[in-house]
């Protein structure tokens, strides 16, 4: 099953090198007869793909560090501050799962138009600064610390802000990892927002630069296979470098709930 799950990827790599036109032969071979990279030249030279590579990267970073600062502050004091309402307002973050993300598209554009924040970097990232997930995420694995040391730290002196900075971030180390994988690649590979906000090909991210590809050389696949390399590989080696931290954050914070 892996192999079979392994097997388009595969394929669309060698495709990548293959001379123009090889990869429609049939039955469509496996490996290129003479391998090439003029597929990525072109993509690189004339199809602006590096300028498209940068917007993805900085939109994917970006929506990666501020949704972490929001998501981090929020699980935790919805897992150890006590306030008036915790219980009632939590739950009605987790009725919003229920809603489907495009419902809110239309509202959320419109907010943004009055914003002035249409086609612009921020208008992509805004939506990213707090998710339910990731608040509901932190909370579960927050609930592991022990509140005799939150508690002892506040004896000794250390206010909300030194105690959430120096002893709970060390210890969500495995659930920050986590969550940092899961919202770059989610900002990533997001199409449809970007696809809705992003107006000027300049800020095109690259899965709406793959999708223009695609209708300008719609019989081009080596070249189309190409570009999809560019877009796939990135990540795919980020989270193969994270794979560990990402599941053991993954498994810890199940167990912990």
């Amino acid at each position: 099953m892996a192999l079979v799950a392994l097997a388009p990827l595969a394929w669309m790599a060698s495709a990548s090198f293959m001379a123009p036109g090889e990869a429609g032969a049939l039955p469509p071979p496996l490996l290129p007869a003479h391998p090439t990279l003029a597929h990525y030249r072109t993509l690189f030279a004339r199809a602006g793909m590096g300028r498209y590579l940068l917007n993805s990267f900085a939109i994917a970073s970006a929506s990666t560090l501020l949704s972490l600062a929001c998501n981090l502050m929020a699980g935790y004091a919805f897992a150890k501050l006590r306030f008036r309402g915790r219980e009632r307002l939590f739950r009605a973050l987790l009725g919003a799962l229920v809603i489907p993300a495009q419902v809110a598209m239309l509202p959320l554009f419109l907010l943004l138009k009055y914003a002035g924040l249409v086609n612009t970097y921020a208008g992509v990232v805004a939506p990213a600064l707090a998710t339910v997930f990731g608040i509901f995420l932190v909370r579960q694995y927050a609930r592991g610390i022990p509140d005799e040391l939150l508690e002892a730290a506040r004896i000794d002196g250390a206010g909300e802000a030194r105690i959430f900075v120096q002893i709970v971030l060390p210890l969500l180390r495995p659930i920050i990892v986590t969550l940092a994988v899961f919202t770059f690649l989610t900002a990533w590979n997001d199409f449809l927002w970007p696809l809705i906000v992003l107006t000027g090909q300049e800020h095109y991210t690259l899965p709406i630069a793959l999708a223009s590809l695609s209708r300008e050389h719609a019989q081009d696949t080596e070249l189309m296979m190409a570009g999809s390399v560019v877009t796939v590989v990135p990540v795919l080696v980020l989270f193969l470098l994270l794979q560990r931290h990402y599941l053991q954050g993954l498994m810890l914070g199940s167990l912990k709930g």
